[in-house]
């Protein structure tokens, strides 16, 4: 096989092919503690390609044709190398030189495995992975610092987003949609950190999460009828509840004639429905400027007659617009917030209200959570990892300066197995939901037989 084809300053060939150069010498790593002994048989690899060839023809390359070429890259340089790999591991070396040209490096198999839910990286040395609820420590590692940052600056600079000293934090997203949260020195000591929430490519349904026991389908028969009727609601838990996979659940539930605007800092929504507006956050640029926050994105949306808002996450002074916005006339949006409980969730709307600036009094910012919002659902992750709905409260009004709140459903915990496993049952209070007769009217049939009290939900 010939000199590579596609280096720079060559014109390509019609059928591109590459070749190994002459053997290049390079730098020992500095000792590290490593599992994987290709690790810098690989780096050299990739290196060997960024200095050998022009990535802008690369680019017009087709995947297959990419891996293909690099596969070749590898077989030269075991030859000249002398490594001693089979077939197998030939190939297996292959793609991951390809993923550390075009991909994540060390974690793309794991971005590739469903049973993932969140990567954790904490260092170069430490990968975790949480599976089915409980966390576990993998074999994956980086060479050293320098490199994870690498990975790090592929995925910011794929959204427009930067991360240095002067901006040590950024939160991104992947092709997927999977959601990335990344902090370097000098904010972490020992090393970058990273948190990726892996996107579902199979949406959670209602149906769904009954079947994996999240609620009954009493519940979930109920909270589909509502959203159809346009009660406003507000999903609240804590990190990792479960927040957006109810939201993305919910929201099937909407009819496909509405118009649907979505907010976040970084698209994770997978909304089903054909008319949807997607919009995210941007933060400021190197020079301090370009930043579009989520309340300037809220007031924007509503001139752009939505039926419905939906905000990913309201946790600040967007909290005042998100009210105005249901108080007139578009009933019927959601948003997540970070709550404990619904009691606590709704202290929160009066806490980020308050930051807006809007000088406005206690009570006439209560009676505007009352009005505005209709419904409270509290997610929760267990003890034992699983995540659960664990109460569906309406908001009904205002006492004297209080707001007023039914729990509709909730869930009992009776006791922990001794396998850890959390056991319990929904309930019924027996209270009758005041928009159930607008669902009625709507056409939103539902079994008032399930709030009766006296039996746990099915």
């Amino acid at each position: 096989m010939g000199r590579f084809s596609l280096r720079r300053g060559e014109a390509a060939p019609a059928a591109p092919t590459l070749a190994v150069v002459e053997t290049m010498e390079a730098a020992p790593p500095p000792p590290v503690v490593e599992t994987d002994p290709l690790l810098d048989t690989r780096l050299r690899i990739h290196a060997r390609l960024i200095d050998e060839l022009d990535l802008a023809k690369l680019d017009k390359l087709d995947e297959p044709e990419m891996r293909r070429q690099v596969r070749a890259l590898v077989g030269e340089v075991a030859k000249t190398d002398r490594l001693a790999l089979n077939a197998g591991e030939l190939d297996q070396l292959g793609a991951q030189v390809f993923d550390e040209m075009v991909g994540l490096g060390p974690i793309e198999p794991i971005l590739k495995d469903d049973s993932i839910n969140d990567i954790l990286i904490n260092g170069p040395f430490q990968v975790y992975v949480e599976r089915r609820g409980e966390l576990e420590l993998t074999p994956i590692r980086f060479r050293d610092n320098d490199h994870l940052l690498r990975i790090i600056n592929r995925i910011v600079a794929g959204v427009g987003r930067r991360i240095d000293e002067s901006s040590p934090m950024v939160d991104a997203r992947l092709a997927d949609g999977s959601r990335v949260n990344a902090a370097i020195y000098p904010i972490t000591i020992d090393g970058a950190a990273v948190s990726i929430r892996k996107f579902s490519k199979k949406p959670y349904s209602l149906e769904r999460l009954v079947d994996v026991g999240a609620m009954p389908a009493a519940v979930a028969e109920f909270l589909r009828g509502a959203v159809a009727s346009r009660v406003s609601t507000v999903i609240s838990g804590g990190t990792g509840s479960g927040k957006t996979t109810l939201l993305n659940a919910l929201s099937a539930a909407i009819s496909h004639g509405e118009r649907l605007i979505t907010i976040e800092d970084a698209a994770e929504l997978q909304l089903q429905q054909p008319h949807v507006v997607r919009m995210e956050t941007r933060p400021p640029n190197i020079e301090g400027k370009g930043e579009v926050r989520q309340r300037e994105l809220v007031k924007n949306a509503l001139r752009m007659r939505p039926d419905r808002v939906i905000l990913g996450e309201v946790r600040g002074e967007e909290a005042f617009d998100m009210l105005q916005a249901m108080n007139t006339g578009h009933e019927g949006s959601m948003a997540t917030i970070h709550a404990n409980t619904p009691r606590d969730a709704i202290s929160r709307l009066e806490q980020m209200v308050a930051m807006s600036g809007m000088q406005i009094t206690q009570e006439s910012v209560r009676s505007q959570i009352a009005a505005a919002v209709g419904m409270i659902v509290q997610v929760m992750r267990l003890s034992d990892g699983k995540r659960r709905m664990t109460s569906v409260s309406e908001i009904v009004g205002m006492e004297g300066q209080v707001v007023q709140m039914q729990e509709i459903f909730a869930f009992h915990r009776t006791h922990t197995g001794a396998d850890g496993a959390v056991h319990g049952e929904f309930r019924a209070s027996g209270l009758r939901p005041r928009c159930l007769d607008e669902m009625l009217r709507r056409g939103h049939l539902y079994d008032t037989a399930n709030f009766d009290p006296a039996r746990p939900l099915q």
